[in-house]
């Protein structure tokens, strides 16, 4: 694990955009995209950490983290449904295939839990018995196991727009998708979370909920595209704590990035206006963690890329032949 200190070093040459002499260029919250010849893109990961649907900070090596543990998941569920990936020439960069996504997030939730309005606790502390069109018991308690994972789907709000949700038969019945597409995607994503969960949880983790992304190919197959469990788009908790905590009523140990949200939580924040300032301490807590993260589940050491960022990603794009 890299020190508090090398980290610290490295705040003031967090990755926080791409200047590619490369065509096409589109941003994101955390990625840079970039188009390439022979129907690929290049997926930018940016050390960018975003949270209330807005860009807080740069942290040292968290795009490196997402980059590359999305790929090492990519490569664990491949025989579940193929992916869009083609190649990783950077430590921060990814060749993929040129796919059309989907419109809709595939949200699947093992657990009710979360605070913010599309969650499932929320809408049930709000006296919600329907939601997402499953139908719930009286008397859960937060943070409770479901009997089966479920998926909530929800539209992709564009640029100031929030995600809506959906039914899974509104998926089809709104055209969003076809009947035989959707059946597909729904069997894929509870295979692939059945999938994460169980190699969370000899990590000593739990993956309590995610969000998947899916896209078609110029030939027509689906694919899983974006990330897959990392600590932006996935939920996960300490597993060796959780019963005992659940039991007295208290909150889980969360083991992703949901500790940046509970600390400008508590400094009144809740998304609106200009965030509050926060300590290199917080940042460099934020780094460890991520890296902690992609050690637990993947088993492997960490490789700390160089920086600054982009003289690298040049260099090695320029190696593979993407950039002249």
């Amino acid at each position: 694990m890299l020190s508090s200190e090398q980290i610290t070093l490295l705040l003031s040459q967090a990755f926080e955009t791409s200047h590619l002499e490369l065509p096409g260029r589109s941003a994101g919250k955390v990625r840079d995209w970039y188009a390439l010849p022979e129907k690929r893109r290049l997926i930018i990961t940016t050390d960018r950490l975003s949270a209330f649907d807005r860009n807080l900070a740069v942290v040292p090596f968290k795009g490196q983290v997402l980059n590359q543990l999305a790929a090492w998941w990519f490569e664990k569920t491949a025989d579940v449904i193929p992916n869009h990936l083609v190649s990783l020439p950077d430590p921060n960069a990814a060749v993929v295939m040129e796919v059309e996504p989907f419109p809709v997030e595939v949200i699947v939730r093992g657990y009710i839990t979360g605070v913010t309005s599309t969650a499932l606790w929320y809408r049930y502390s709000l006296g919600e018995r329907e939601i997402y069109g499953y139908n719930f018991d009286e008397g859960l308690r937060k943070n409770q196991q479901l009997p089966q994972p479920i998926i909530t789907p929800t539209t992709k709000g564009g640029p100031g727009e929030h995600d809506e949700r959906l039914t899974c038969a509104e998926v089809v019945s709104k055209g969003y998708l076809d009947a035989a597409s959707w059946d597909q995607i729904q069997s894929a994503a509870l295979a692939i979370f059945a999938r994460g969960q169980q190699i969370a949880l000899r990590a000593g983790m739990i993956l309590v909920d995610t969000k998947y992304e899916f896209g078609r190919t110029a030939d027509g197959r689906i694919v899983l595209i974006d990330e897959v469990h990392t600590p932006d788009s996935s939920r996960f908790w300490k597993a060796d704590s959780y019963t005992r905590r659940f039991e007295i009523g208290e909150e889980p140990d969360n083991f992703d990035k949901e500790f940046i949200r509970r600390y400008y939580s508590n400094l009144g924040y809740r998304g609106e206006g200009e965030p509050p300032a926060a300590s290199d301490e917080l940042w460099v807590q934020a780094s460890q963690r991520y890296i902690q993260i992609y050690e637990l589940l993947t088993g492997l050491t960490f490789e700390a890329g160089s920086y600054p960022v982009e003289p690298r990603l040049t260099a090695n794009l320029k190696q593979e032949g993407w950039l002249k």
